[in-house]
């Protein structure tokens, strides 16, 4: 049984766990070693011509594309996916940061973001990663990554529970047949899902930075693909996104094996709509202010890690009103203290009557 099922957190054990109970321990090969001594695993997986790298948990506290990942392992494992495994060899390194993993921060142990040193490879877990392209020269990268509820697709109100990019190899951020290729591929994925309700795919922003890996790689020459876990409504613990990535997982392998891509164009590409940061957790409405106006309050959930379990932490935000909340509560239809409504999680209402937040106003008193 998966401890993480039902938590965001995953640390190095725990995936150690998940390989051991999916008889895959004598296929886990070290590469290598964290900035803390903790081991880095990775698969080689398939005897087929083409060759595709992936990674996940280069973020520690990005731990939906790992899920995903040990999803695709274990079909592997139980003998599906057979043909694919002889057009493809892949090379997958589930857990790159295990020292941020076990923190549960975006950094690693150093406090140094692992995607903004392709270039200087300061930490050993950079220093891996680069080595391993250098010495697979694979046809094909996957930089699997998590995403913020703040980000929508589509519309501003709408989750964008599924992104993507493919990153520039230059400042003017031109297309170029391998940017192409990650373009194409990344257009099919968007057309496995025709219908979405209350959800949908959005497009990373492609800005230049060599520093960052899928950029450096592309820059390199070789076609790379982020894909970004975002936010399903209601679904903070990511079961279907988990879902959602591990079909976009298989699609794109299938795509590039068999070159499905090539039916697509990069104007496919570019007629996703770009993510935009216009979504907060909660929203609180017709809130009566001092001088008797009507106005919101925006809270944005932050995630603490206690004791192996992740637990989400409302704060304030400041906003310029152009937010849309995620969990929407007219505050002028409750009747007194908010921590009252059924609207309301526990952990919020735990939150709200230790802050004191979202009192009715008597007289000049103000909500905090």
């Amino acid at each position: 049984m998966e401890k993480f099922k039902d938590n965001r957190y995953l640390p190095l054990a725990w995936l150690e766990e998940s390989i051991q109970q999916l008889g895959l321990q004598s296929q886990a090969k070290c590469l290598g070693r964290s900035e803390e001594n903790r081991p880095i695993y990775g698969f080689t997986l398939g005897t087929g011509d083409k060759k595709v790298l992936m990674w996940s948990q280069m973020h520690g506290n990005e731990t939906t594309t790992t899920k995903a990942v040990i999803d695709l392992l274990a079909e592997i494992q139980s003998g599906q996916h057979k043909a694919l495994l002889e057009q493809l060899t892949l090379y997958i390194i589930p857990m790159l940061n295990p020292d941020g993993a076990e923190r549960y921060t975006r950094l690693n142990a150093n406090e140094v973001d692992l995607n903004r040193d392709a270039v200087d490879q300061t930490q050993k877990e950079a220093q891996l990663l680069v080595e391993q392209f250098h010495r697979i020269q694979p046809d094909l990268c996957l930089n699997l990554h998590g995403q913020r509820t703040i980000f929508s697709a589509g519309s501003p109100e709408t989750p964008a529970s599924l992104s993507f990019l493919a990153p520039s190899y230059n400042p003017e951020r031109l297309v170029n047949p391998t940017r192409s290729v990650a373009m194409k591929i990344i257009a099919e994925i968007a057309a496995t899902f025709p219908e979405k309700k209350g959800w949908g795919i959005g497009r990373y922003d492609d800005g230049f930075n060599l520093n960052c890996m899928g950029d450096y790689f592309t820059h390199k020459g070789t076609p790379t693909i982020l894909f970004e876990a975002g936010h399903y409504p209601g679904d903070y613990q990511r079961k279907h996104t988990r879902t959602l990535i591990h079909k976009s997982l298989i699609v794109t392998l299938y795509s590039f094996s068999s070159a499905t891509y090539t039916r697509f164009s990069t104007t496919d590409y570019f007629a996703i709509p770009e993510n935009k940061k216009s979504l907060c957790d909660i929203e609180l409405y017709n809130v009566t202010n001092v001088n008797n106006r009507n106005s919101s309050q925006y809270y944005q959930y932050k995630e603490v890690l206690e004791n192996h379990q992740i637990s989400f932490v409302p704060e304030a935000l400041a906003h310029d009103g152009k937010l849309h909340g995620l969990k929407k509560i007219d505050f002028s239809a409750l009747d007194g203290n908010i921590t009252k409504s059924k609207l309301f999680d526990n952990n919020l209402k735990k939150w709200c009557a230790k802050k004191r937040i979202g009192y009715k106003i008597k007289g000049n008193e103000k909500i905090e």
